[in-house]
């Protein structure tokens, strides 16, 4: 899910800027220009992150500081930058200060960098019956999960995890930690398609003062934050080679380089992969090692898909209406019979992550209603499976089968290509919503645009 962002700034045309340069970046963005829009604006967008201008027109100084520190990271931006303000800023709760005119490539650092450890320390608070607890299903598949799970989670191999988008891998990889010797350390996630490939490397490794520019200080990376910890490398099929070929040397020999250094760093972390994507494939037709891929699937885990387990979709849609109305102070609503067999007869391209969106939309439409029907769901078609209306394929399948006939025997990335292009065509070009009907974060869409050309 995109972390959002508020850019409190009474400067227009950096806000402006500000604004458009982290939507760019992925990120879910507004800005305002007063501390009073900023407050009206707080209660409903509920940023993960506040860029933070400290000389408002109507604020007191520090004053907005130290209201928002309290429930979610700050980062500051002035023009008048001294060591007296910056103490100050930090002592009341500010994660990070940067001086105008800022540097855009090292404010992208720090909101990660920020984001990142807001994320750690929520992290850190789940223990192994969190992490537990998110595994639902009791269908022969998901008991044999669990059991994998459990077998691997008490070594140290590293563990790659393949499944289709929006298939619970990252939460395979949080049980994995939770139930291994490392559950009190921290796991670091790493989503290898929406970093910035000239940044990627920094943020992995970490960096040197002077490294490059913007660099004005020295940066551990995710590699040393996730020490003793778990390292989870999502959509490691994303990574460059270069990228590639250095986390080969970290797997083989525990060794690591900041940016710009001359030393080896070690690293006892522990480290799992993910991929939606067939590495084997794409080690055959030279886009992934094939020496990175032997040494990442040293244990592998399939994540299986949504519909390989309709027994389970009820539980899951009960215990995700259950937890958001509970989150609204509502008492749970249950299903009713045609409900449940609508959720059951749909085919799910999207996964567990659509489940869950389907049934936050469902609910409010519910509003105050007592029980979720068949018109609250809405999305599907009754007794068809699929969504409703729908004029091209919505599954890799259909795709699949339709590609073979157009084009002979398709690859994985031409079914890809040609699905997000009839998903572009559908929604005029509208990101969030391709983004919601494929299943995955309005970033990885835009990461897809850009690499099939779509733009």
């Amino acid at each position: 899910m995109q972390a959002s962002i508020l850019v409190i700034e009474d400067d227009a045309v950096l806000n402006h800027l500000l604004v458009k340069e982290l939507g760019k970046a992925g990120y879910e963005v507004e800005g305002t220009q007063s501390w009073q829009q900023a407050r009206q604006r707080i209660a409903t967008f509920a940023p993960d992150l506040v860029l933070l201008d400290v000389s408002l027109p109507d604020a007191d100084g520090f004053a907005p500081l130290s209201e928002l520190a309290s429930s979610r990271p700050v980062v500051i931006l002035t023009a008048y930058g001294n060591v007296n303000q910056a103490v100050e800023a930090m002592r009341l709760g500010a994660a990070d200060y940067l001086v105008k005119p800022v540097n855009l490539d090292e404010l992208e650092i720090v909101i990660r960098d920020t984001l990142e450890r807001s994320q750690w320390r929520a992290q850190k608070a789940i223990r192994q019956t969190d992490a537990g607890s998110t595994m639902i299903g009791n269908s022969p598949i998901m008991r044999q999960l669990r059991h994998l799970i459990a077998e691997v989670a008490a070594s140290d191999v590293t563990v790659l995890i393949q499944g289709e988008s929006g298939s619970g891998k990252e939460l395979v990889a949080q049980a994995i930690h939770a139930a291994s010797p490392r559950r009190t350390e921290s796991f670091v996630a790493v989503d290898c398609c929406t970093l910035q490939e000239s940044l990627f490397e920094s943020e992995l490794f970490g960096h040197e003062r002077g490294a490059f520019t913007g660099a004005d200080r020295r940066k551990a990376g995710l590699i040393e934050a996730a020490a003793r910890g778990t390292l989870f490398l999502d959509e490691i099929g994303e990574a460059g080679m270069a990228i590639q070929a250095k986390l080969l040397r970290v797997l083989e020999t525990g060794r690591f380089r900041h940016v710009g250094a001359n030393t080896d760093l070690r690293t006892d972390a522990r480290i799992l992969a993910a991929t939606n994507r067939d590495l084997r494939q794409r080690a055959g037709a030279g886009l992934f090692r094939d020496d990175l891929y032997y040494r990442l699937s040293a244990f592998v885990i399939d994540v299986p898909p949504l519909r390989a387990r309709p027994d389970d979709i009820a539980l899951l849609a009960t215990h995700f209406a259950a937890r958001r109305r509970q989150s609204m102070g509502l008492a749970p609503a249950p299903f009713s019979a045609a409900a449940l067999r609508r959720l059951t007869d749909y085919n799910w391209p999207g996964n567990v992550r659509e489940l869950r969106n389907v049934i936050e939309r469902a609910l409010i439409v519910l509003g105050q209603g007592h029980e979720i029907d068949v018109a609250h769901i809405g999305l599907l078609q009754a007794g068809t499976g699929t969504a409703a209306p729908e004029t091209v394929p919505t599954t890799s399948t259909e795709l699949a089968d339709e590609a073979l006939v157009l084009r002979g025997e398709p690859t994985l990335e031409s079914i890809e290509r040609e699905y997000l292009a009839r998903l572009l065509k559908k929604y005029s070009g509208n990101r969030r919503r391709v983004a919601e009907a494929m299943g995955v974060s309005e970033r990885t869409a835009y990461r897809m645009m850009d690499r099939y050309g779509y733009r």
